[in-house]
């Protein structure tokens, strides 16, 4: 990973997916930045905005190669744990 890079899971506490993604990260040993989009709105705005909905989770790939400021935006708790196997294993 980058240097600059962050990962940023957007979700909520009582979520069954997020849960599966935040252990998926546990098992793998990779430290996401969590914003829980229901205890701050800042972060419920900020998603969407980005997205366009408030479905979680949702992965924000900050500095990522080829990123212009914007970062990539990686929905579904699947293609969530598919990247982070990919990317940490």
């Amino acid at each position: 990973m980058a240097e600059a890079e962050a990962l940023i899971l957007y979700h909520f506490e009582a979520c069954s997916f997020c849960a599966v993604v935040r252990s998926a990260a546990d098992g793998l040993g990779v430290e996401l930045e969590l914003r829980d989009i229901r205890k701050n709105q800042n972060y419920a705005r900020e998603l969407a905005e980005a997205m366009g909905r408030m479905t979680v989770p949702v992965l924000h790939i900050e500095g990522s190669e080829g990123d212009e400021g914007g970062g990539q935006w990686l929905p579904e708790s699947a293609d969530i744990i598919e990247y982070l196997k990919q990317r940490f294993r």
